[in-house]
């Protein structure tokens, strides 16, 4: 069935408007008429609904009853704060990220990140990662889309990190000594409705002073096996790595 994140929420009567590109895919591609079924999702919550009436760009839906539907989120907030890697590949860590239940993305200019961040071409980057992220939450059935920030500096990643209950950070040099802090162990300190924040470099890894800096504002560093994976692997290996520990 059909899944659709509302723009405003149910009124006192239980309606609500579809418009926009949903609008038009409700109408236009999937050919509803009044009487047929969707999934509606507002504020996090997900309930049937019925479509009530056609509107030249869109549909009027009316809630079937107030059982609200399984929520499928993971137990603990997920962040992951990404240094700006090359090519497409923060679209492929928005798509799939999603899909393994990642709360929100943060990227941030590290020292190795090749890529540049363009001010005036970033606001449509954002849109477009955004569009992605709502996309790939209809798809898998979650009930929040991720949120996806505007690109910040790693001084700022630091500061706004102090929000978060638990702070991990992937450090390939860790993973080569001789005691690597697995992340089995480190996720052990980690409990249901804690907000994390998971920092991963981009191509080239993190620098050593960006790792003794996140050290000091208490990141715990994790080693994701002895493999070196890509900018784009790790997020998804450590996002499996929650769901089969906490789902």
């Amino acid at each position: 069935m059909q899944r659709y994140f509302l723009q405003t929420a149910f009124d006192e009567e239980g309606l609500a408007n579809i418009v926009g590109e949903d609008g038009k895919h409700i109408v236009k591609v999937m050919r509803m008429s009044e009487g047929d079924t969707v999934i509606t999702v507002s504020g996090g919550e997900a309930f049937h609904a019925s479509i009530v009436e056609m509107l030249p760009d869109g549909v009027v839906v009316k809630r079937q009853d107030d059982h609200e539907l399984p929520s499928n989120e993971l137990p603990i907030g997920v962040t992951i704060a990404c240094g700006l890697p090359k090519g497409d590949k923060l679209d492929w860590i928005v798509q799939k990220g999603t899909e393994l239940g990642m709360t929100s993305l943060l990227p941030f200019e590290a020292e190795r990140s090749i890529v540049k961040w363009d001010e005036k071409k970033g606001s449509k980057k954002v849109e477009r990662l955004r569009k992605i992220a709502k996309e790939a939450a209809e798809q898998c059935h979650r009930t929040v889309i991720p949120i996806i920030e505007t690109p910040c500096s790693f001084k700022q990643l630091l500061e706004r990190s102090k929000s978060f209950d638990v702070r991990l950070f992937a450090d390939e040099e860790d993973a080569k000594s001789g005691k690597p802090h697995r992340i089995a162990e480190q996720l052990k300190n980690v409990y249901h409705k804690q907000s994390v924040c998971v920092l991963f470099g981009p191509e080239g890894g993190l620098s050593r002073q960006e790792a003794a800096a996140l050290i000091e504002a208490d990141f715990q560093p994790i080693a994701l096996g002895p493999r070196i994976l890509r900018a784009e692997t790790a997020p998804l290996y450590v996002l499996s790595a929650l769901s089969y520990e906490f789902e």
